[in-house]
């Protein structure tokens, strides 16, 4: 059985999900429930942490997929910070970089947030 948990915390307007463990199709239900608590408490602003993500199957890529066009509908984003070097291989590979910011530490997704006319 696969070992995966999402942890809540906030930076200001920002909700940030700590992502730990193995986001494959048995645990992708739970990062799903998180991104929709989000939405439903109407926080748009989501930092992925995934500093603790030891792995990310196709079925974890898709999650974000389901829910980038709604969130920046409503004036949000979902901005990946602090992955590991093998799970960044995946998501690279797959062309994420080019829908999503993923940056190297979470200061600087948290300042991605931040408009550059502020």
């Amino acid at each position: 059985m696969s070992n995966f948990s999402v942890g809540f915390r906030s930076s200001g307007v920002i909700q940030i999900l700590d992502l730990r463990g193995e986001l494959d199709a048995h645990t992708a239900s739970e990062l799903e429930a998180a991104i929709q608590k989000c939405q439903s408490d109407s926080q748009f602003h989501i930092l992925i942490n995934g500093s603790g993500l030891l792995y990310i199957s196709s079925a974890g890529l898709g999650v974000f997929m389901a829910y980038i066009e709604e969130i920046r509908e409503n004036g949000g984003d979902i901005k990946i910070a602090a992955l590991q070097p093998k799970v960044f291989n995946v998501f690279d590979l797959l062309g994420f970089p080019m829908l999503f910011d993923i940056v190297d530490s979470e200061d600087d997704a948290i300042g991605k947030f931040v408009p550059s006319n502020a």
